[in-house]
């Protein structure tokens, strides 16, 4: 190292925040933050140790523990500093699709639509946007983003994430806190680590071997710290029966002794566990408050039982990253104004490049012509923009279209678009004649410190499904029928995690929904109880029923056979804290499907979904198009695609199962949900579409995939060995008559020297490329020796892949166009 070199030069040597490209492949960056003045490395440590000696224990401890915001931005968690010392407080935000805050902020479409793209580029445009909203929103810490695996297709947090491939993950997450941070914004990659269900998060013990573990989890986490990130947040779960943030193997011996990482480690809210354990693991910080680490572990200092150096390391550890970002000397960049319609062109540009479309079957899309004339949009999230999924997740945007007022507006004059509900989200007036004594249950108002009272009678007019539905402000009113209550807080969750579609009414109300599978016909008791707090309260009762859901889907298929072309709007609402129960569509939209794609077959399905779905329908659509969440600008983004003015080009970063029992964890309740609290990773590496070409099964829709409105062709494959990496040549033509993106994906064969069990093939490399009718690109792809390489459990370490290896070139990882083979030569 230089004798003098910037404050950011240092600490990014300090930190191990080496090129990417050792790790993943992906392209090498700048530093993530402007430098400062000159300062060498052992004056900057000199700094900190001084610093160290002027804090007084509780003022080291106030670092190490979250605390209540006194200014009450709404943000996550708070440290409130140490103003004596210039050191200042620290706001967190979640923000995995944008910065989650009392305010507006821009959503930006869910990370696994970001994902669809394949393009770290654009990957980092989405955290700078993300860094400039936090600091302009008054935030130090974003804790974000996601990079656990999607391993099982029924986790709530899929939408979150990035992908099931480990390298994918990796390239998207170093290229995102690069942009993060670029801004100034502390990132917090998370959760690590494994934590891949929410079903029994808290204390699910996740048994994973050494290998799996470096070999498909640990990657990305490795890339983040590789990238420069700031912090990284301990999972809930336990790994392989050690608490995640008091797991040293995880915190010490991997995190800081193997990858170099001198970042500081926070938990997961309400994560911890222990005092002195968790710290001398690595632990560094508690949130959101002080259980653990707080009174707790002044006691155990002052009597011994902690030595003050662990304290201390956390500290510095600290205060490390708060020197590096300039918010010790005040040298960190003014805070930026918001800048809306910039993250709206972000958010548009990310939506549009993830799209995916699945199915195109009879030149269905795009919409054009006789086609584009007479249109009959369906479904509740044709009319209401579902922007967000819900729970840390969930942003409210400053302005955001529905699909079928920019549908009207693109079709244009002369055009007729038709709207019909077909699934109804959020119910239907409760017949005031159904209620004795009458009341109206439609719009009730309690004043602020007043409480509101029903005790009578609903009567149900025959034997059928009845879906209860209430909309609400501040606290949940209680509402019970025939003595049980229909909306009791949901274990573990308590009101926090409501927001997305499904969770907000269009007026901003909270919902809750409450099914009963056959309401028997008569009265029942009902009573509802609603309190106006100190701001008063505003709640709605409505309901659904077999004969209201009948005339919602009759109306559907009658404007569904009238048009030209029908849109589809389908949704499935996700949440942190649940998983899923099933891949089918909730509610009754597979009805819904069927009948209207019998009233017209030139139907495209749009799915709003967190994850991958089962489609029994599919074969009677003419088109499906996954746009997942997709954030403010969802609407003028899917509008695009379906009428042509944007060409798809996504791809799909999880493999789609045929059904919820053919899927590399079905009908194993080991792999998911666990039993007796362990879940065991008995799948090994064969990850998603790895377990499907190891097992020869066909997935619905695999891994890679993605259609286009143009046809690219592959040619000329060259493999070259070359200093310990490989360097794929080929050449990409656009065939067909429309500009478009492809995704050239390279794939890798197992090595014949390893004698471990080793995928078919696995994502090695891959390109995005943008080419007109006609035009061709030769693209070079750069297999790393990390890709090439397999873990070693005997020597603890990576393990070349050497001998013939197989490569394969193509659109998907089941539409390869090109094969060759190259000799890996031993490493010197």
């Amino acid at each position: 190292m230089p004798e003098a070199v910037t404050r950011r030069s240092a600490i990014r040597l300090l930190g191990g925040a080496i090129s990417v490209a050792a790790a993943t492949g992906a392209s090498p960056v700048a530093a993530a933050a402007p430098a400062r003045r000159p300062l060498t490395a052992p004056a900057r440590a000199a700094d900190i140790a001084s610093l160290l000696r002027r804090l007084t224990l509780d003022e080291k401890i106030s670092l190490l523990h979250g605390a209540a915001d006194p200014a009450k931005l709404g943000q996550a968690g708070y440290l409130p500093g140490v103003p004596r010392l210039g050191i200042p407080p620290l706001r967190l935000a979640d923000g995995p699709a944008g910065v989650r805050v009392t305010r507006h902020a821009t959503a930006l479409p869910a990370p696994v639509l970001l994902a669809s793209a394949f393009d770290p580029e654009l990957a980092r445009a989405y955290g700078r946007t993300i860094g400039h909203e936090g600091r302009a929103l008054g935030q130090d810490v974003l804790l974000s983003p996601m990079v656990n695996l999607i391993r099982t297709p029924y986790a709530g947090r899929n939408f979150e994430t990035f992908a099931e491939d480990p390298l994918l993950a990796a390239d998207l997450v170093a290229a995102e806190i690069q942009g993060i941070q670029a801004e100034g914004l502390i990132a917090t990659v998370k959760h690590y680590a494994v934590n891949n269900q929410e079903h029994e998060r808290m204390s699910i013990d996740v048994r994973i071997d050494e290998r799996t573990l470096h070999e498909t989890e640990l990657r990305g986490f490795e890339a983040a710290v590789r990238a420069g990130a700031g912090a990284v947040m301990g999972a809930y779960n336990k790994v392989n029966g050690t608490y995640a943030c008091e797991n040293r193997a995880l915190l010490t011996d991997i995190l800081r002794d193997r990858w170099g990482f001198t970042g500081w480690v926070m938990t997961d809210w309400h994560a911890a566990h222990s005092t002195g354990p968790a710290l001398a693991a690595g632990l560094d910080m508690e949130m959101p408050n002080d259980t653990y680490f707080g009174a707790a572990l002044k006691t155990a200092v002052v009597t011994g039982l902690v030595p003050l150096a662990h304290v201390d390391r956390a500290v510095g550890r600290v205060l490390t990253v708060l020197d590096r970002f300039g918010l010790l000397d005040g040298s960190a960049p003014p805070r930026p104004e918001r800048d809306p319609a910039a993250g709206a062109r972000t958010a548009l540009r990310v939506a549009l490049a993830g799209g995916v479309l699945l199915r195109n079957e009879r030149a269905t899309l795009p919409l054009t012509g006789p086609a584009a004339r007479h249109i009959a949009v369906i479904g509740p999230t044709g009319s209401v923009p579902f922007v967000s999924g819900g729970g840390s997740a969930h942003v409210v945007p400053d302005r955001a279209d529905s699909p079928l007022d920019t549908i009207r507006a693109r079709a244009g004059r002369g055009a007729r678009v038709t709207y019909a509900l077909g699934e109804d989200l959020y119910g239907k007036p409760v017949p005031a004649a159904a209620l004795s004594p009458a009341v109206d249950l439609e719009e009730q108002r309690v004043p602020a410190g007043q409480t509101w009272n029903y005790d009578g009678t609903l009567t149900a007019g025959e034997a059928e499904e009845w879906t209860f539905v209430l909309h609400y402000s501040g606290r949940r009113p209680t509402v019970t029928l025939d003595g049980a209550e229909l909306f009791p807080p949901i274990p573990g969750l308590g009101e926090y995690f409501t927001g997305g579609l499904a969770g907000t009414a269009p007026d901003g109300l909270a919902v809750r929904r409450h099914t009963r599978d056959r309401l028997p016909a008569g009265p029942h008791r009902l009573r509802i109880t609603a309190r106006g707090g100190d701001a008063g309260q505003t709640f709605r009762l409505r309901r659904t029923t077999a004969a209201t859901r009948a005339a919602d889907v009759a109306e559907a298929a009658r404007a569904a056979r009238a048009a030209r072309s029908v849109v589809l709007f389908a949704y499935e609402d996700a949440t942190e804290g649940q998983d899923r129960t099933t891949l089918a569509l909730p509610g009754h939209q597979e009805e819904l499907i069927t009948a209207v794609t019998a009233a017209n077959p030139r139907t495209t399905v749009v799915l709003n979904t967190s994850s991958c779905t089962a489609m029994p329908w599919l074969a009677r659509t003419g088109a499906v198009l996954q746009m997942y969440y997709p954030g403010q600008e969802g609407a003028a983004a899917t509008t695009a695609l379906l009428f042509g003015d944007a060409n798809p080009g996504g791809k799909l970063t999880q493999s789609f199962p045929v059904s919820d029992t053919r899927h590399p964890v079905a009908g194993d309740t080991l792999r998911y949900p666990g039993v007796l609290g362990r879940e065991e990773y008995s799948e090994g590496v064969f990850l998603g579409y790895r377990w499907y070409d190891a097992h020869r099964r066909a997935p619905l829709f695999p891994f890679g995939h993605g259609l286009s409105y143009t046809t690219f062709a592959y040619g000329g494959l060259r493999l070259l060995a070359r200093g310990g990496d490989v360097e794929a040549t080929f050449t990409v033509r656009n065939i067909g008559q429309r500009t478009g993106a492809e995704v050239a994906q390279v794939y890798l064969g197992p090595a014949p020297g390893i004698r471990l069990p080793q995928p078919v093939r696995i994502l090695a490399g891959y390109r995005r490329v943008e080419l007109r009718p006609g035009e061709a690109r030769t693209l070079q792809v750069r297999i790393t020796r990390r890709t090439l390489s397999s873990w070693d459990t005997a020597r603890h370490d990576w393990v070349a892949g050497t001998g013939r290896r197989t490569v394969e070139v193509g659109s998907s990882s089941r539409d390869l166009r090109l094969r060759g083979s190259v000799d890996v030569p031993m490493s010197r």
